[in-house]
């Protein structure tokens, strides 16, 4: 059946389509970029020939509310978000008597062994740091500690899976030339290698380098929704693959030399910086694709400036989390593979789900990309307002 030129099917495919590209912007749009968004803790363990002492830095509002942060990394998507609001709106000395009262119910949830000896930790220090913004989540710091038993076993860490991840470092005086100290991420319910009392651990460069891309995937899927939304505005520039090889080719180069350069000490901007350009990356390429259309020199360098500034963002989020000491090239490089793999996620997944069936329509760009790009490019400069002045 043909209605004015047009048949029933394929406005029935036009308007589908525009529901599936606008919905999949909006629900994107609709998630909160950085409010009350949870880092993993961070862990210094030194362990002696009978005791062992851990310092943390740690998401404390979040544990004390009950949140499970093996599957929300931002708590304005838990049942419970309401409760941590409450608890972070406290200040912050008083919040941390209220971590305290809740500590020997949190110890359930530490797995700290020696041997197959499980240690009771005990909390020695308590403390909350003043927010760094609004949108931004406190850091609480504990110290506790643990009698070992006389047989010199190896010592293990991990902690329940709702606890989150969290990053391990070892603490070891006098190393020998040539060793560095145990680091690692465990992820929600790993466990740590067994930890000498003299001495190091050991990791692998084949299991740092699968740790670091691992991280460097989940930062860009699914934390990482300004990165997505920026290589969704690279993805709907054309329709044809050649433009798009070569903005996500110059994109790539700019953010692994900025990555690098940030991680290695020689290049810092501050995140008040940083984040508040992303955003007008994210509107600016958006914009484009709705007013100028077409490759050229000079969307490709804008694309390499844009790429210097998420590879800025990218050394924060590393930065957060640490290098490998003992495989520090290795994991960099791994990092980097890892948000790559990312946005090829994004861009195959998007490809599939709407250009490969449609992008040869003549009304693809009007129904689909032009809606779907002034969705990015709204969302961008809220971000950029956001961050800047609200």
């Amino acid at each position: 059946m043909r209605l004015r030129g047009i048949t029933v099917a394929e406005g029935l495919a036009k308007s589908t389509a525009q529901v599936f590209a606008v919905g999949l912007v909006m629900l994107l749009a609709l998630l909160p970029a950085r409010a009350h968004e949870m880092s993993p803790a961070i862990a210094d363990i030194t362990i002696g020939s009978e005791r062992v002492e851990m310092e943390i830095i740690l998401q404390g509002e979040a544990m004390v509310a009950g949140i499970d942060l093996s599957s929300i990394t931002d708590t304005n998507n838990s049942p419970r978000a309401d409760t941590y609001d409450a608890l972070r709106a406290l200040p912050p000395e008083v919040f941390a008597d209220r971590l305290r009262d809740a500590f020997p119910e949190l110890a359930d949830g530490i797995r700290l062994s020696a041997g197959d000896t499980r240690l009771t930790p005990e909390l020695e220090e308590a403390a909350t740091s003043p927010a760094e913004g609004e949108d931004l989540p406190r850091q609480s710091r504990v110290v506790i500690a643990a009698d070992l038993p006389d047989d010199d076993s190896d010592v293990t860490f991990g902690w329940a899976p709702e606890y989150g991840p969290i990053i391990l470092r070892q603490i070891v005086e006098d190393l020998p030339e040539g060793e560095e100290a145990y680091s690692a991420f465990l992820g929600p319910g790993q466990t740590s290698v067994p930890l000498p009392r003299t001495g190091t651990a050991q990791v692998t460069v084949l299991e740092s380098f699968v740790t670091y891309i691992g991280l460097g995937f989940t930062h860009i899927v699914p934390k990482g929704l300004d990165h997505i939304l920026f290589v969704l505005g690279l993805f709907f520039f054309s329709r044809a693959l050649r433009p798009l090889f070569y903005q996500v080719t110059t994109f790539t180069l700019a953010h692994t030399l900025t990555l690098a350069l940030a991680t290695l000490g020689i290049v810092s901007v501050p995140a008040a910086v940083v984040e508040p350009l992303i955003a007008l990356s994210i509107a600016y390429v958006a914009i484009e694709n709705i007013a100028r259309p077409r490759l050229s020199r000079v969307r490709l360098a804008v694309v390499f400036v844009f790429g210097l500034l998420h590879g800025l963002g990218f050394a924060s989020v590393l930065g957060d989390i640490g290098l490998s000491p003992g495989h520090f090239i290795a994991s960099l490089v791994a990092f980097n593979v890892g948000v790559e793999l990312g946005q090829i996620a994004v861009i195959v997944t998007a490809f599939f789900a709407i250009t490969f069936w449609i992008g040869h329509k003549p009304w693809y760009r009007t129904v689909v990309v032009i809606p779907a790009s002034a969705l990015i490019g709204a969302m961008g400069l809220w971000w950029a307002l956001e961050r800047t002045i609200l």
